[in-house]
C-alpha cells in the first residue's frame, strides 16, 4: 500500500515538472533564432541587385596613362571597360562613366560625368578650337559668347543657324536655359574664380563644371597638346594623339634651326598711351624663341603665371625696344592696325625705332586667342619673317606687314 502512494506521488511530480518545462518554453517570444537560420532568412527576403556588391572605384583595373610631351596641368588615366580618370590642377578630379556602364562609387570630390558628353556649355572660348579640330563642334550647344564675338567661321555659323545658343556669359549665365537644354558639362575659364557663387549655383544646379587651366602651360606646346583632354572627353583619343604627332613633325625644321639672333619686341599699347608687353617666361614670349627670335624682355624674375604680362611707360619701352630688329603689335585687345602712320598716332617715339625705320613692324591678327591649336602656324609665321626678308603675306596664317607712311621710301 505504502509503495503505490509512493509510485502516485513521483508520477504527479513528473507531471508537474514536464507541464512546466514546456510552459515556460512557449512563454519566450524573444527566442533568437540560430545566426546559420538568420542569413538563410535575409538571404531569401533580399533580392539579386542588393545580394551583388557595389562597384567601388579600387575595383576598376589600370591599363595605362595617358602620353603627354609638354602638358603638365591636367592627366588621364585610362582603366579596363572605357572608364577614364581625369586629373585638372587645381584639386579638380574627374571619372568619365561610358554610356550604359555602372558608376562605381568615389570619393566625394569626383565629378562623375557620363558619356556621351554632348550638350556642352561653352565658356572658355579658347577651347572652341579643340573641339573643332576633333570634328566635335555638334557636342557644344550653348555657348558664352555671341554670334558676333566669335572669329571662328564654323562657331558663328552654329549660332547663326541655332544649333548653337547663348546662354550667358561666365558671371551671369542663363541658369533657365542651361537646365532646359539637359547641359552635362560646364567648360569654364579661370575668371570663373572671380565669381564663386556662379560656381556654386552650378554644384547647387546639379550641372557638372570644369575650369581650363591650359593658360597655366609654361610651354607653348603644353597648351596645345590641351587637345588630348578635350579628345578623351568626346572620344576621339587616337585622333588627337595623331594630330599632335602630326603637328610637331611640320615644327621640326624649326626647332633644329638655330636662333637667328634678331631681337624681337612684343607689344600693344593701351587708351593710357602705356605699354604692354609679355613677361620672359609667357608663352607668347617662348613661342618667339622657339621661331628663332631673341625677345626683348622687360622683366628679370622670369615669374611663370596665367596673366604673365606687364605694363611699363613708353620710355621704358624705348630704352629697351628701341633697337629691335622686329617689333610685332599685339591688335587683339585694342584693334588691328593696317600702317605705320596708325601706329605712330598711338606714341610718334616709335618713330624713331630701328625696325620702324627699316619696315619691319608687323601686326597680329584678333582671331589668333580663339584658335589655340594654331600657335604652331604662329611659331612657323615668326620664323618665316625672321629669316625670309621677301616673305609674302600670303604665306603667313597671323601675321600682315603694317603699310609704309605715303611718301616714305620704305
Amino acid at each position: 500500500m505504502m509503495n503505490k502512494k509512493i509510485l502516485i506521488i513521483t508520477l504527479c511530480i513528473v507531471s508537474l515538472i514536464l507541464v512546466s518545462g514546456c510552459g515556460s518554453e512557449n512563454a519566450r517570444p524573444d527566442t533568437v533564432m540560430p545566426e546559420s537560420s538568420s542569413q538563410i532568412l535575409q538571404e531569401e527576403t533580399t533580392s539579386p541587385e542588393q545580394q551583388e556588391k557595389e562597384l567601388q572605384f579600387d575595383d576598376l583595373v589600370f591599363d595605362h596613362s595617358m602620353e603627354l610631351l609638354y602638358a603638365n596641368q591636367f592627366s588621364v588615366d585610362y582603366y579596363e571597360g572605357g572608364y577614364k580618370y581625369i586629373t585638372i590642377e587645381g584639386d579638380q578630379k574627374f571619372l568619365l562613366v561610358p554610356e550604359n556602364a555602372d558608376v562605381p562609387k568615389t570619393e566625394e570630390d569626383v565629378v562623375i560625368l557620363r558619356q556621351p558628353l554632348d550638350r556642352i556649355y561653352l565658356v572658355a572660348t579658347a577651347a572652341m578650337d579643340y573641339f573643332l579640330q576633333l570634328n566635335s563642334l555638334d557636342r557644344i550647344t550653348l555657348s558664352s559668347q555671341k554670334e558676333n564675338n566669335w572669329y571662328l567661321e564654323e562657331a558663328r555659323k552654329a549660332m547663326e543657324n541655332g544649333r548653337m545658343k547663348y546662354a550667358g556669359k561666365y558671371s551671369t549665365p542663363d541658369y533657365e536655359l542651361i537646365l532646359s537644354e539637359g547641359c552635362d558639362l560646364a567648360i569654364e575659364n579661370t575668371m570663373i574664380y572671380h565669381t564663386p557663387d556662379v560656381l556654386e549655383q552650378l554644384k547647387k544646379l546639379g550641372i557638372p563644371y570644369l575650369v581650363e587651366m591650359s593658360s597655366y602651360e609654361t610651354e607653348p606646346f603644353g597648351r596645345m597638346e590641351w587637345l588630348k583632354l578635350y579628345a578623351a572627353l568626346v572620344e576621339k583619343d587616337e585622333e588627337a594623339q595623331q594630330y599632335f604627332a602630326n603637328l610637331m613633325q611640320q615644327l621640326q625644321t624649326v626647332l633644329d634651326q638655330e636662333p637667328t639672333g634678331l631681337k624681337t619686341a612684343f607689344f600693344y599699347i593701351n587708351s593710357q598711351g602705356a605699354v604692354n608687353v609679355r613677361k620672359s617666361a609667357d608663352y607668347v614670349a617662348k613661342a618667339i624663341k622657339i621661331a628663332g627670335g631673341d625677345y626683348v624682355s622687360f622683366d628679370e624674375s622670369g615669374e611663370e603665371n596665367a596673366l604673365s604680362t606687364m605694363t611699363i611707360q613708353m620710355e621704358s619701352f624705348y630704352a629697351g625696344a628701341r633697337d629691335a630688329d622686329v617689333l610685332i603689335y599685339n591688335s587683339t585687345i585694342e584693334g588691328e592696325l593696317e600702317t605705320v602712320e596708325q601706329l605712330l598716332e598711338k606714341s610718334s617715339l616709335l618713330a624713331d625705332f630701328k625696325a620702324v625705320k627699316e619696315g619691319n613692324v608687323w601686326c597680329i591678327e584678333k582671331n589668333f586667342y580663339q584658335e589655340s591649336l594654331e600657335l604652331g602656324d604662329m611659331i612657323l609665321d615668326i620664323n618665316k619673317i625672321l629669316t625670309d626678308p621677301d616673305v609674302k603675306e600670303e604665306e603667313l596664317h597671323f601675321l600682315h606687314r603694317l603699310k609704309a607712311q605715303e611718301g616714305s621710301d620704305q
